[in-house]
Parts: structure tokens; sequence; C-alpha cells
């Protein structure tokens, strides 16, 4: 009896091996550890903007709209939350998306603001944070890639035959992606640039 439960166990490894479904555990486990990093730099970008936020403050209290604006986008971001079992809903994809795109804008926004102030842009702790958030930037994009490359090798791999045959009975179906306008975009970090000095470090 040990015998034939260990023959049938063997000839199950050999079954789910042949028919991917260690490449699709492989895969899905990559895709949830991509996104894990996309959630962390975007979670640094949002520790970065309250003292961002009273930074500019001291320097111009009379862009309260602005100020308010980042700070509302900031909460509506930090409150849309994905975990990886989330990750097959489209639409709680696209609800993390936008939340974020409109703190990016809200952020782009004030950095227009900012423009006027030349005392403000030549401020030490300013420039600090100015440093950080494009070394942040720089990292989302690099995460948001990744990501991307990740979900794109899963679905890939559960849309080939007989691969698809095992995803379909074993539950796991094609993931949604992030979606840009303009592909090429996502290749480079948005610019984050205050007039700063030259020499100024990045992170």
């Amino acid at each position: 009896m040990r015998k034939l439960a260990a023959f049938l166990i063997a000839i199950t490894a050999v079954v789910l091996t042949g028919c991917g479904y260690n490449d699709i555990q492989r895969t899905d486990e990559a895709t949830k550890a991509a996104w894990s990093e996309v959630v962390n730099q975007y979670q640094r970008r949002a520790d970065l903007i309250p003292n961002l936020v009273n930074t500019v403050k001291g320097f111009a209290q009379q862009e309260q709209e602005v100020l308010t604006r980042v700070t509302e986008a900031r909460a509506r971001a930090t409150g849309v939350q994905i975990t990886p079992e989330l990750l097959n809903d489209p639409a709680a994809l696209q609800r993390f998306q936008a939340a974020q795109g409109e703190l990016s804008s809200a952020l782009a926004r004030l950095l227009v603001v900012v423009e006027r102030y030349p005392e403000l842009k030549s401020d030490k702790n300013f420039l600090e944070l100015q440093a950080q958030l494009e070394g942040t930037e720089n990292r989302i994009a690099v995460a948001r890639n990744r990501y991307i490359q990740a979900v794109n090798e899963y679905n890939v791999l559960v849309r080939q035959f007989p691969v698809n045959l095992t995803a379909m009975v074993f539950g796991y179906p094609v993931k949604p992606n992030f979606t840009v306008e303009n592909e090429q975009a996502i290749q480079r970090a948005p610019t984050v640039d205050f007039g700063k000095p030259a020499g100024a470090a990045k992170q």
C-alpha cells in the first residue's frame, strides 16, 4: 500500500511538472514580489510628502489650495491598498493606479508653484527633499517596469498550451497590468527639478 501511495505521489509530481504547474508557481510568486516593491516605493514617496508640504508652506502659505490638494491626494493614494491576493482584480489595480496618478498630478502642480519662490528653491531642507523625491520617482519607474515584465512573463505562460489547462484547473487567471497612454513614459522617471544648483546630490 505504501509503495502504491509513493508511486501515485511520484506520478502526480511528474504530471504537475510536465504541465507547467511549477512554472506557474514560480512566475506567480515573482509577480507578488515585484508588486511588493512597487508598493514600497509608492509608500516611500507618500512618506516624503508631509515634510515637503510643510517646507513649502513655510515659504508660501498663500498657496494653501495647492498644498491642500497634495495632502488630499496623498490621503486617497495611501487609502487604496492592494494585497497580492487582489492582483487578479483589474478594477482594484485601476483604482490604485488612478489614485497614484492623481497624486503625481498634484505634485506636478506643486512644482509649478515652487518656481515662484527662489528662496524656497535654495532652502537646504527643500533641496534634500528634492533629492529624495527624485530618487524615489526613479525607483518607482524601475519597480513598475519590473512588475510589468513579471506580469507579462506570467501571462504568456498561463496562455500557452498545455499550461493554460493547468492554470484553468488550479485557478490561475491572466493578471491585469499597468496601463499607460504612452508606453515609453514608463521607461523614464518623471522629472523632479526645482531648479537646484549644480552639484546637488541625488539619492
